[in-house]
């Protein structure tokens, strides 16, 4: 009888870890990403410095931003990312909630497996409890009143970025552009066009019913300034074709060079005749404009843009009624856009192309200023969270308290719910709610606060039937918040628990990691690390 030789059903380059270990490992580094963004939440936030490479510096506390700017390798930890990523996009704020959320449930959940609860129970259990957390936060929703809700809405969003110390003055910039845009039926936040103009201060910032470009016009001898325009946008360049193929041209005589150079002026000249033969005042390019043809269009008196980035033809296209016509023969006349005026602005050393007055008001522009690009990043940043979250309360129409109070109220009511249920799930649906309440418990940690303190005054005023007492920062005390003006849009809490929710359960079902040569020293490095925990 001879020996049993082992089996190699994989090539050496493939590290495996399965198992328990595979699930450890996995959950670790969720809750790594969880742990660095957990001190930006809330207004008494901290912030990060992003050093990347070649030395570029970013100062924020939100939190997409720094898991953007983070070069994360482990898989796990990549899906924390990508959630944030689609809260960003879906909402455009609660990016810092759905990592520590998704974090905090896989951590919870680690205590069920460590009591030898099979995952698919837990699974199971997370499944219920965010299915019933949905369900209740419809019930529990209020409705979008008026204005002044969205604007305190606004400055719940923008409150802990650096943009507080303005939040009433931007919030009001914000509110008053949704209003504008939300004419058109397919509103979004890409329908307002967020400019930064450095010099002056913040309280400076403008809402401009129309486009703003960082461009200049392509001739100095083009008119700077012209009113009522008819607009063409063109996506092709206003320039002499280059052969696809190399190719040579032989000259030997001075004529023949001259024959061949006034060819190419005449091919310019034909051009820019059937630009100025449309009728159009001023034309934007996607791409460049021949100097030839820039010297024929100043002389006609037409204002001439080019290099227009393909996102702003978009949204000139949209907002003058202009078409993009990629072919100058399709010129028929109703392809024109317009505009009451189009003004070239120089600001410091830099050159504003203000588009104004547009046939449709669906696309406005806030112009943003600041002493730094640090700061105008930052701004920036901060209006979108409140663009995102006036656009989501506009939408959905419904609205929650903020402070943590909401989260309280859902995991209270979570608990009465898990007692009705028989078996171990009801144990996962108990994590759940614990889980929830770490989004109060870190406002209250990062504002310097004793969270134990805080969550269970939070626990005794909510099961006195307090449903919208949460914690106001700004005074440190624990009270309606939505009375307070700390208010949030619903979209944000439904959209964070389910993606949160998603990963926690996808996470936890991985029990087997393959990892090919190139990332086996990561997961190696990672085991390591999970390992010293011990």
């Amino acid at each position: 009888m001879t020996d049993k030789q082992p089996a190699y059903i994989m090539p050496e380059n493939v590290s495996r870890t399965f198992g328990r270990d595979a699930q450890r490992n996995n959950i670790f580094a969720a809750k790594i990403v969880a742990d660095i963004v957990k001190t930006t939440l809330g207004p008494k936030g901290m912030d990060k410095m992003l050093v990347d490479s070649t030395g570029n510096v970013i100062v924020t506390n939100d939190g997409v931003t720094i898991l953007n700017e983070m070069e994360i390798d482990h898989p796990a930890a990549k899906m924390i990312v990508e959630i944030a990523k689609t809260q960003e996009n879906e909402v455009g704020d609660g990016t810092t909630s759905v990592a520590l959320l998704a974090g905090k449930l896989l951590e919870n959940a680690e205590r069920l497996l460590d009591k030898k609860i099979h995952p698919t129970v837990v699974v199971k259990g997370y499944k219920l409890a965010a299915d019933k957390t949905i369900k209740m936060l419809l019930e529990n929703a209020s409705p979008l009143k008026d204005q002044n809700v969205l604007r305190q809405i606004a400055m719940t969003a923008m409150t802990g970025k650096g943009a507080e110390g303005n939040k009433e003055k931007l919030s009001e910039l914000i509110v008053r552009a949704i209003d504008l845009i939300t004419n058109s039926k397919d509103f979004s936040v890409d329908d307002v066009k967020i400019q930064k103009i450095k010099g002056h201060s913040i309280e400076e910032s403008e809402l401009i019913e129309g486009i703003v470009l960082d461009k200049e016009r392509a001739n100095l001898d083009m008119p700077s300034k012209i009113e009522k325009v008819k607009i063409l946008l063109i996506d092709f360049p206003l320039e002499l074709r280059s052969p696809e193929t190399e190719t040579r041209i032989a000259v030997s005589t001075p004529e023949q060079l001259e024959s061949f150079i006034t060819s190419e002026e005449k091919y310019l000249k034909s051009l820019t005749d059937r630009v100025i033969n449309s009728g159009a005042k001023a034309i934007f390019c996607q791409k460049g404009i021949d100097d030839v043809a820039q010297y024929y269009l100043a002389k006609a008196g037409i204002f001439a843009c080019r290099r227009v980035a393909k996102s702003d033809m978009e949204k000139f296209s949209k907002a003058t009624s202009a078409r993009i016509i990629s072919n100058l023969n399709d010129i028929k006349g109703d392809e024109l856009g317009y505009a009451e005026l189009i003004e070239e602005t120089k600001v410091g050393e830099e050159s504003y192309i203000f588009v104004k007055g547009c046939k449709n008001s669906g696309i406005v522009t806030i112009v943003v200023r600041g002493s730094t690009d640090h700061i105008l990043d930052e701004i920036e940043r901060a209006i979108k969270d409140g663009l995102g979250d006036v656009v989501a309360a506009y939408k959905s129409g419904k609205i929650v308290a903020g402070g943590g109070a909401i989260e309280i109220e859902l995991a209270k009511r979570l608990r009465i719910f898990a007692r009705t249920l028989g078996g171990r799930e009801q144990l996962a649906i108990e994590e759940f709610a614990n889980s929830l309440e770490s989004i109060p418990e870190a406002l209250a940690e990062n504002a310097g606060l004793d969270p134990i303190e805080i969550i269970a005054e939070l626990r005794k005023r909510h099961d006195a039937g307090s449903m919208n007492d949460g914690l106001n920062l700004f005074n440190n005390k624990v009270e309606d918040t939505m009375a307070a003006g700390i208010i949030e849009p619903m979209k944000v809490k439904t959209q964070a628990i389910q993606s949160a929710a998603e990963v926690a359960m996808m996470i936890l079902r991985i029990d087997d990691v393959l990892v090919s040569r190139g990332n086996v020293e990561m997961g190696a490095q990672a085991q390591r690390e999970v390992e010293g925990l011990d």
